[in-house]
């Protein structure tokens, strides 16, 4: 059920795919890692949230609600759009990041959920949250190691906390979840791995974003066009142009969103940073791709965004939802970039038209994200952080 789920939220409509669509989407990628850590398989792959026949991003929830956060600016000259500009500007950050001999990721993941007491005084919470932390060494034989561990659910905002202590301050939340109940709890667990250098390959190398080697990802060509070509025309040949056509040919309007993510998992990866920038620049130009300004991610970090346009989502009670969390919603993917450095910050979904299970909360409010508490390159091998994200 997992798998359908996936694939039909990668459409944008209720109608689940058919088993032949799973498995032609399957022959092309690889298997999603499931949310609680079964360590040793490709978590890599899974950064972007590109996988199971489905761009489907894993969710967390946000530190804050309400709009993006644009300051105001003079009005540019015609034709000129600031927000384009500043997302550009942050290209060209990224261009410049510097290289070394191991590279390293850590990735927190999770959503939203809306508890409803039976006192009364509903509030949001994040859930699901897990960390991901791992590194591989450039150079083959150097070694890789994977890490996992989960993160406590928590009230969202500073409004939230306060109903969540009038309702007792519980220690775990019992809430639905797609098409079952899930009880997530205010405890961490501690980092887990199999053991040294231990991934898909303890000599390092292996397959990282979209499946594609180190050794590939350093020959991709660092041109927009090449790369658009490449990645996100879904009437190209290319492996990744296939996996597009067949997962957004029944929705089109699916497609910006299958972009930003399929661009998410590349920048989430060891890419070089000129392919990282030109990706930047082509991922702008797309149809259905907008600059939004700055925006804020899940942790309070500000940046500049990119947003696909919003998609209608309905829930009409088939897996069992609840008939007063039915309806109808709007949301967009959101990918956020570190405007002084042009890092890879988050890639949310945020609600645009509030409906269905999220009909009391505001358009800004991040359903789920992955968020990229870190990466890059270091000449040591790295070693996860004993602090929690947040």
């Amino acid at each position: 059920m997992d798998e359908l789920r996936t694939v039909r939220e990668a459409y944008g409509d209720t109608a689940p795919p058919t088993m032949t669509e799973i498995a032609q989407a399957r022959a092309l990628w690889e298997e999603k890692p499931p949310r609680r850590f079964r360590l040793g398989r490709p978590f890599r792959i899974g950064l972007g949230a590109v996988a199971a026949g489905a761009a489907a991003a894993v969710a967390i929830a946000v530190a804050g609600q309400g709009t993006p956060d644009r300051p105001e600016r003079p009005d540019p000259a015609p034709g000129i759009d600031l927000n384009e500009k500043a997302v550009l500007a942050a290209a060209s950050k990224a261009e410049l990041a510097p290289t070394g001999e191991y590279w390293y990721s850590d990735v927190v993941s999770g959503q939203s959920y809306i508890v409803k007491p039976k006192s009364g005084g509903a509030y949001a919470i994040t859930g699901a949250a897990s960390e991901l932390f791992g590194w591989h060494g450039v150079r083959r034989g150097s070694g890789e190691m994977y890490y996992g561990r989960d993160l406590p659910a928590r009230p969202l905002t500073a409004r939230d906390a306060a109903a969540w202590r009038a309702d007792g301050s519980p220690s775990s939340f019992r809430v639905w979840s797609g098409d079952h109940y899930a009880t997530y709890t205010t405890k961490a667990t501690r980092w887990r791995s199999d053991g040294p250098n231990t991934g898909l390959d303890p000599k390092g190398g292996g397959t990282f974003s979209l499946g594609l080697s180190a050794e590939e990802l350093r020959e991709l060509p660092t041109s927009p066009s090449e790369l658009a070509e490449r990645f996100l025309d879904e009437k190209g040949t290319s492996k990744e142009s296939r996996f597009l056509r067949l997962t957004g040919g029944r929705l089109p309007r699916a497609l910006p969103n299958l972009k930003l993510q399929t661009v998410g998992a590349l920048l989430a990866g060891p890419t070089p940073p000129k392919v990282k920038a030109g990706l930047m620049r082509a991922l702008a130009t797309q149809p259905g791709v907008h600059a939004v300004g700055r925006v804020t991610d899940p942790v309070g970090r500000r940046g500049v965004a990119l947003a696909a346009d919003p998609l209608s989502y309905t829930d009409n009670g088939k897996y069992g939802t609840a008939k007063s969390e039915q309806g109808t919603y709007r949301s967009r993917y959101v990918i956020v970039f570190d405007e002084r450095s042009g890092a890879l910050l988050s890639l949310q979904r945020e609600l645009a038209v509030p409906g269905g299970p999220y009909r009391t909360q505001k358009p800004g409010f991040v359903i789920d994200y992955q968020l990229y508490r870190g990466s890059g390159w270091t000449n040591t091998k790295p070693s996860p952080p004993a602090e929690l994200p947040f």
